[in-house]
């Protein structure tokens, strides 16, 4: 192929912040169709992007001519809208978190499989510099044994970026499921796995505290034990009013490594010795104006579909991030330790 041809369904901000300003600077790409139940929204996208402008997804999926799609959906509809494109013989992009459940889950990557197709969850934050820089130093040796880490992503919610603004998706339980957790929380959940490997048990508080009219989570608190033994801390809110937090901290045998901790240096190890370590690297993306939008996710996408290979966040990657966070709430309501692999109560 030439060029791949993409479809994007859902036109709200994830789709114009990210996926279709990605996808146009990709010369792989051609945008090909964009579809929104908004008229007016898939109208006015459409022809910015010079793409045909559909209503109903499933009409957009008869198009024989597109190769792949992005699901830029509420999270209830990821499930349902991927497996339909999967059928359809599309590669598939899809938001996070992938599915509001692990029997949905389960079915998108049965899908994938069943039609010999890519699906990839755009967890972002595995392609962030400072993270990357991480996971080989991490590999090396670099501090030696890992004792603790604390992984955070909090800012003062969708309504300050979402398109909606006050009236998002995003607030609305029946279409969301989850907030904070499923927004923020299941980006951290991908990054620790990706960097210590998997989570073995979690405890958690998981609040509506800072949010009105709302009954998704906007605070969460969570305590994790990674299969290695190491715990530390993740947390995700939708309260902090005045800036962001976007940071995780590795405390290890020789010193700590702090990423996305300093507002000059994205990646920084301060040695027991005394000594420190300074990187200056791409920042770490952000919805602010005049942040880092480039998230390198649509490139990657485009990169595994060219060259027919597995991407770095599959369809399974994504659900074992998904199980994190819903093992988080089940441990909040519970009031217990859940173990994560199958999400069992701990006695």
């Amino acid at each position: 192929m030439n060029k791949i041809r993409v479809g994007v369904i859902g036109c709200g901000s994830i789709a114009q912040k990210r996926h279709l300003l990605e996808y146009k600077t990709n010369p792989n790409v051609e945008i090909a169709a964009v579809c929104d139940v908004i008229n007016d929204r898939a109208l006015a996208v459409a022809e910015s992007y010079g793409a045909e402008a559909f209503f109903d997804y499933r009409e957009l999926l008869k198009r024989a001519d597109i190769d792949a799609v992005s699901v830029c959906l509420p999270n209830a509809l990821h499930a349902p809208v991927t497996i339909a494109a999967l059928e359809a013989k599309k590669h598939v992009l899809c938001e996070k978190p992938m599915a509001v459940s692990s029997e949905e889950a389960q079915a998108m990557i049965t899908a994938a499989e069943a039609n010999g197709k890519k699906l990839m969850v755009a967890h972002n934050q595995r392609f962030v510099a400072s993270h990357q820089k991480a996971k080989q130093m991490l590999e090396d040796g670099e501090l030696g044994r890992i004792y603790s880490f604390r992984t955070t992503f909090g800012h003062g919610g969708p309504e300050n970026w979402s398109i909606d603004g006050a009236d998002s998706w995003f607030f609305d339980k029946e279409k969301a499921f989850v907030g904070a957790m499923g927004d923020l929380g299941v980006h951290k959940a991908d990054l620790i796995r990706y960097l210590l490997g998997e989570v073995d048990e979690i405890s958690s508080f998981v609040q509506t505290t800072a949010k009105e009219n709302t009954e998704v989570d906007d605070n969460a608190v969570c305590i994790l034990k990674m299969d290695s033994g190491i715990i530390g801390t993740l947390t995700a809110s939708w309260s902090y009013v005045a800036g962001g937090d976007n940071a995780t901290v590795l405390y290890g045998e020789k010193g700590v490594m702090e990423l996305e901790n300093d507002p000059d240096y994205s990646f920084r190890i301060r040695y027991k010795t005394g000594e420190v370590l300074n990187f200056e690297l791409d920042k770490i993306q952000t919805n602010e104006e005049g942040g880092q939008t480039t998230t390198h996710v649509i490139d990657h996408f485009v990169d595994s579909i060219f060259h027919d290979r597995e991407p770095l966040i599959t369809g399974e990657e994504g659900r074992k991030s998904l199980e994190v966070i819903l093992s988080a709430l089940e441990a909040s309501e519970m009031g217990k330790v859940v173990k994560v692999t199958g999400r069992v109560p701990v006695k």
